[in-house]
């Protein structure tokens, strides 16, 4: 069972004191001072919040939750410009930016194949992703205890700020006319891949650099989200060790 706080002052103490928030959830429609309170420094720090029936509560906890219980993330979040200023000067950053990723193992599979890869960091959004949960820590064979994971309020805000830092946004994408194996990849990268129905949104592919295709030979129109994660990951390794 993942852990738990429960209770308004608890939950308020834990996020006062930046301890790793998965998600706050909220009994619908739960009203008072200090329940919004917590639901301000919750919109603040850019914490996913749920407002939810209060049956869903009663089933994280036996306990007197008073409306709110809160998930503690599995890992511990790393602050991306952090993550960026300890690179080594002898290595080029690759990051991998996830824009609606919501199925665990894929996030787990995308996690692994990026460590395997040398990736320096995984960029994930407050909403709409895959919980760091233990099941996604499975599926990433321990790869997530291993590479920093990067949670950011903005998936569009992070691009722009990347691409002033000099890191190409790459879109995997494939509905691109530009094959993955004619670009450039050696410079300083966030390999952006999108969500498992609809891919990257529109808003987010806009501020792409480069929007990439991997060729596809069968009648399946596509890869699964984290087997095209692992060709473009790859990829970009090949060009690198192949430009030394």
């Amino acid at each position: 069972m993942e852990d738990i706080i429960f209770g308004i002052r608890p939950v308020l103490e834990a996020v006062e004191a930046g301890r790793g928030i998965e998600k706050v959830y909220f009994k619908k429609g739960a009203e008072g001072q200090l329940l919004g309170e917590l639901r301000e420094i919750c919109r603040a720090r850019h914490l996913a919040t749920q407002e939810v029936p209060v049956e869903k509560l009663n089933r994280l906890t036996k306990g007197n939750h008073q409306g709110v219980v809160a998930r503690i993330a599995t890992i511990d979040y790393a602050d991306l410009h952090e993550v960026l200023a300890a690179i080594p000067e002898d290595e080029t950053p690759l990051l991998v930016v996830f824009d609606g990723v919501t199925d665990v193992r894929n996030f787990g599979a995308i996690a692994r194949s990026a460590e395997c890869a040398g990736a320096h960091a995984l960029v994930v959004p407050v909403k709409n992703m895959a919980p760091v949960n233990a099941e996604a820590v499975k599926s990433s064979a321990g790869a997530l205890n291993r590479i920093p994971v990067c949670r950011v309020g903005s998936i569009r805000n992070t691009l722009m700020a990347l691409k002033n830092e000099g890191v190409k946004a790459v879109a995997a994408t494939e509905k691109s006319n530009t094959l993955l194996f004619e670009a450039d990849l050696t410079g300083p990268v966030a390999i952006v891949m999108g969500s498992e129905d609809t891919g990257i949104s529109k808003e987010v592919l806009k501020l792409c650099d480069v929007q990439l295709a991997i060729p596809i030979v069968g009648t399946i129109e596509s890869l699964n989200v984290s087997a095209a994660a692992a060709v473009m990951l790859f990829e970009t390794v090949r060009q690198r060790i192949l430009a030394k």
